[in-house]
């Protein structure tokens, strides 16, 4: 028999290699070209709150399903929610749109611009939209294009209240929990007394234990119920659950007794109360370790499941899933209850500091490196035009995205912040956060730096006008991020570039900036003076002009704002710009559909001057309960305004 050669036996090897990669080869041809994607979004998570993310002291939460999520793909560091507060996180998620561009940049919203508190009040926050509007091409409209069936459940709060219009069914969504008779908060529901009421193992119990002892989600159940009915096609699933939003509180009474013993504190015995600093909250302990075993169901779903579209492969090894949270943690205190403690970062919720914006960032799926740690920054609106990437469809011609595309940065190598490219095509090294509300701030980060403007500093002495940190070195060494080192007078070139930059980037958003109140206790005395003064007005069909004095500052701005049905039970008012004429007047066309409106003027030193004057919180509810008969409702800001009818 004739000996092989060398040759032969190259061959022969070669044969044998390419046999076994066939099989592989022709699996992969067979991956379906549309990726499922969940998206989970999750209310008020800290980025100190998952066990992952520990820096300086551990924290006492335990998490072992997101810690695993973040061996099975990418854990961002200096991941960023587009907000402070969850609509306008929602809404910019949804929409790829920047809170400052959408002017949805709060909670609720659609309200006449008015004193919060007193007539007294200095500044005041600008009309803000209740909404996303319904006609917006959202990521969900977006992935119903592309084939897919597209869920919601949970929480949804892209309308001026959580019941209005649009709905999720309204803009894209095939299916959602919201509005379809179930409790939308699932196991996280009032329980009255939160030491009272835990979830049984009674077969009637809505909130039954399962077999591990937690109590039963409908937000999760559904969730995965849409998936399995719809797993033989391409599925979007936006999966929002309420926790750990307020109430604080946990159906599973074991968890509490678990976390009281491991803080080593006692049982709570007023349910009203808990006031121990720090990460010190047994219900709130309870509240994550329950938020992440619902993330581990639905993880373990896809990883046990045929995929009926890719047989012999589970669910999971054709599924993106991202898991981050609206805003940063929601601290407390105030003499009610300590929540949480987003230490090292400074502030929370409703605060532009790293606290309120900094969330858990997790980002797993084919083609994504397992277990990496990258520092590379981003932020929620770069979602949306990833996950088109993702799909293999590109933006809408015309649609408006502010965030980037991270699948590049995903599939190279995430560690590598020079693949995060913005509209210019350059490397994206600046992000910026807009919050004319509450603490009236507008941030930047460019590179490690942080500039800090604060838009109410004018009448507080107390409030520094710009703060500007280094949170991490060029070699991105950590340096300051608790922010406690304000270097905006040590540095004043790198303060006036960074604001200078900001303004442009507001500037091109046409963002809205907070009001003096020209009645406010402290505004100055020339402000009051220069003000201009309304005079009167007129109507004629759908158009209205109101005449004006100037007393030193001019007019730089107007708008009318208006509402379209009276007496709503949540009432939401739109705005419109006006004409501002050479005459000293202001002309603005009356909406169709509109029953009252307000026409607002705002001068140069940004004082608002309301015609006709619009009352402060206070009055406008006293007036508006008087009107009811002493009925508890919404109050109604139609009682003080134009009607459309002259």
């Amino acid at each position: 028999m004739q000996t092989p050669t060398i040759f032969t036996r190259i061959l022969t090897c070669l044969f044998a290699v390419c046999a076994l990669l066939l099989p592989v080869t022709a699996a992969e041809d067979q991956r379906p070209t549309k990726p499922n994607v969940v998206l989970m979004f999750v209310d008020d998570l800290g980025w100190q709150d998952v066990k992952c993310y520990d820096v300086d002291k551990p924290s006492p939460m335990e998490t072992p399903n997101l810690d695993a999520l973040a061996k099975k793909g990418v854990q961002f560091w200096n991941g960023y929610s587009p907000a402070p507060t969850c609509a306008p996180s929602r809404c910019a998620l949804l929409s790829g749109v920047h809170p400052a561009r959408a002017q949805k940049t709060h909670v609720v919203g659609g309200a006449p611009p008015h004193p919060h508190h007193d007539i007294g009040t200095t500044v005041m926050s600008p009309w803000y939209s209740g909404r996303m509007p319904e006609t917006t091409f959202n990521l969900a409209k977006a992935m119903k294009a592309e084939g897919y069936s597209t869920g919601h459940t949970g929480k949804w709060h892209i309308a001026v209240d959580h019941h209005a219009f649009p709905q999720p069914m309204d803009i894209g969504f095939d299916f959602t929990t919201h509005q379809q008779g179930y409790n939308t908060r699932g196991a996280q529901s009032g329980m009255g007394n939160r030491l009272e009421g835990f979830a049984t193992n009674a077969k009637d119990d809505p909130y039954r234990l399962d077999e591990n002892g937690f109590a039963t989600d409908i937000v999760t159940t559904e969730a995965i119920k849409f998936f399995d009915d719809n797993k033989d096609k391409p599925v979007f699933l936006y999966y929002a659950t309420w926790l750990v939003h307020t109430p604080i509180q946990i159906r599973s009474k074991r968890l509490l007794e678990k976390y009281c013993k491991k803080l080593g504190v006692d049982m709570p015995t007023d349910p009203g109360k808990w006031l121990l600093e720090g990460q010190n909250n047994p219900y709130y302990c309870g509240m994550v370790e329950t938020l992440d075993y619902y993330v581990g169901q639905i993880i373990s779903y896809l990883e046990k499941t045929d995929d009926p579209r890719w047989p012999g492969h589970k669910l999971i090894e054709n599924t993106y899933l991202v898991f981050t949270s609206d805003n940063g943690g929601m601290e407390g205190g105030g003499g009610h209850e300590v929540i949480t403690d987003n230490y090292p970062l400074d502030k929370g919720k409703i605060n532009a500091k790293e606290g309120g914006t900094r969330v858990p960032f997790l980002i797993a799926g084919p083609s994504i490196a397992k277990g990496v740690q990258s520092d590379v920054v981003i932020n929620g609106l770069d979602l949306y035009p990833t996950i088109l990437s993702w799909v293999g469809a590109k933006p809408k011609q015309g649609k408006i995205l502010d965030g980037s595309d991270l699948s590049n940065l995903l599939k190279t190598d995430a560690t590598k912040a020079d693949l995060v490219k913005g509209h210019d095509g350059k490397t994206r090294d600046t992000m910026i956060w807009h919050f004319p509300h509450a603490s009236m701030q507008s941030t930047i980060r460019t590179g490690g730096y942080k500039l800090i403007r604060n838009l109410n500093h004018l009448f507080h002495p107390s409030i520094p006008q710009y703060e500007l940190y280094q949170l991490y070195d060029q070699d991105g060494k950590r340096v300051d991020i608790e922010e406690a080192n304000n270097l905006a007078d040590q540095d004043p070139e790198r303060t006036k570039k960074m604001d200078q930059h900001l303004t442009e980037i507001l500037t091109e958003m046409d963002a809205s900036l907070p009001y003096y109140n020209r009645h406010g206790r402290h505004v100055s005395a020339q402000f009051k003076k220069s003000a201009p003064k309304a005079i009167k007005h007129s109507q004629s069909g759908n158009s209205v002009t109101l005449s004006y004095k100037e007393n030193g500052a001019s007019v730089s701005k107007a708008y009318i704002v208006y509402t379209t049905k009276e007496e709503k039970v949540s009432e939401e008012w739109f705005r419109a710009p006006a004409t501002i004429n050479a005459d000293k007047s202001i002309t603005a066309t009356i909406p169709k559909g509109a029953t009252h409106f307000y026409l607002n003027l705002i001068d140069s030193n940004q004082v608002l001057v309301s015609y006709p004057e619009c009352p402060d919180s206070r009055a406008h509810s006293k007036a508006t309960n008087e009107a009811a008969g002493k009925k508890a409702h919404h109050a109604s800001f139609t009682h003080f305004a134009l009607t459309t009818q002259p």
